[in-house]
């Protein structure tokens, strides 16, 4: 293999259309029995910290990961009809997706904030599960930290399909903590401003790449590639 592909899923992939806020919301009534008083903060962050982080703003005690993590996965579960409904896949996102697929030497998976279940709730609403190796992904619930996720998705390529340890790795996403993951841990990185933050914020972060969305399936195709052997 020569390279490792890793895209982000909220605002890189898909518009959830403020349903990822609502799965929140709908985990924290589930375990504390009452509304938030605002809603969850996310920004590229974990499910682990920004679930954390409610709690905390709440004044309330931080519950077993485990249930948190039931929590999140049954109210994702029970929004995949409103996401297909009120959601979609960004533009050009289902073409980079399977253009990356049939690259025989490339792995193509996801480094994600979300937890598993909702990663594949959310990809699934737009028919994007099939497209990629969701096994080798990171997601939510391995780790904290974002960039903590690097190291998963490679020991899991590494475990599932014996690439090197040092395969050359790229993260695809749309927020300065994507880009700040990708450097902390010499991986490459293509941002793109499909999100809230501007092509100058993804620059600023540190990315040399920057897309306004992946559009343009032969570019990004090709930005990828040029990441390939480094």
């Amino acid at each position: 293999m020569e390279l490792f592909v890793l895209w982000d899923i909220d605002h890189t992939l898909i518009e959830n259309a403020g349903v990822s806020k609502e799965i929140y919301a709908a985990a924290f009534r589930a375990l504390s029995g009452r509304e938030p008083t605002e809603p969850a903060r996310t920004e590229g962050r974990t499910d682990r910290l920004i679930m954390r982080d409610m709690f905390v703003r709440e004044g309330l005690p931080v519950p077993d990961w485990h249930f948190v993590e039931t929590a999140l996965a049954q109210a994702g579960e029970a929004r995949l009809e409103e996401l297909r409904r009120r959601g979609t896949a960004l533009p050009g996102v289902h073409d980079a997706l399977k253009a990356a697929s049939v690259q025989t030497r490339w792995v193509s998976s996801v480094l994600t904030g979300n937890i598993s279940a909702n990663a594949r709730v959310k990809l699934a609403a737009f028919g994007l599960d099939s497209l990629l190796d969701l096994p080798v992904g990171a997601y939510g619930a391995d780790a904290e930290l974002r960039p903590h996720l690097v190291a998963v998705a490679r020991e899991r390529a590494q475990r599932l399909h014996g690439v090197a340890a040092d395969i050359p790795t790229v993260l695809v996403g749309d927020t300065p903590r994507d880009v700040e993951a990708a450097l902390t841990t010499g991986s490459g990185v293509l941002a793109v401003a499909s999100g809230i933050h501007t092509q100058e914020e993804l620059t600023a972060a540190g990315a040399v790449e920057v897309l306004p969305d992946l559009s343009d399936t032969k570019r990004v195709l090709g930005i990828l590639g040029s990441f390939a052997g480094h």
